[in-house]
């Protein structure tokens, strides 16, 4: 547990020197959510894939990419059937650090409905993946989620 609190105090530390916490939507430099990844895929086919820039449209100061022209206009119908929880940021980072955190677009989960994002990466040469203790007492990390995010959506 105790380096579990470590890695994630370096992963907010490295997320803050990027200044990601100041946007609302998760995105990169070029205004573009999610990597690039399609958000309609997720449903669709329960696996992520990169989106192109081909089919893209523009919600709440972003651009989302798909992987096809009707994934797009479902999106562009109903985009909040379609958007990550806590704006695109690590769910488990929300739940248990009331920050935000980028994910790995490959690391996701669908549940109830709903799109849930993780941080997944490497750490001192040693893979940490947020979705394993989200899973190891969902029910409570959701409750924390939704409670810390409702300050820390309007914090910026």
């Amino acid at each position: 547990m105790k380096n579990l609190k470590v890695i994630l105090m370096a992963v907010i530390a490295i997320s803050s020197m990027s200044q990601i916490s100041a946007q609302s939507v998760n995105m990169n430099k070029d205004m573009v959510a999610n990597e690039g990844y399609d958000v309609v895929n997720y449903f669709t086919t329960n696996s992520a894939a990169r989106g192109s820039n081909t089919y893209t449209t523009t919600h709440a100061g972003a651009t989302y990419y798909f992987v096809r022209a009707e994934n797009r206009d479902a999106f562009k119908a109903s985009p909040s059937r379609y958007l990550p929880q806590y704006d695109g940021y690590c769910t488990f980072a929300v739940a248990k650090m009331n920050k935000k955190v980028p994910v790995d677009p490959e690391t996701f989960r669908i549940d109830d409905g709903k799109l849930y994002l993780f941080y997944n990466d490497f750490w001192e040469g040693k893979p940490f993946n947020t979705i394993v203790p989200w899973l190891s007492n969902e029910a409570e990390m959701e409750k924390m989620a939704e409670a810390n995010w409702k300050t820390l959506k309007s914090a910026g």
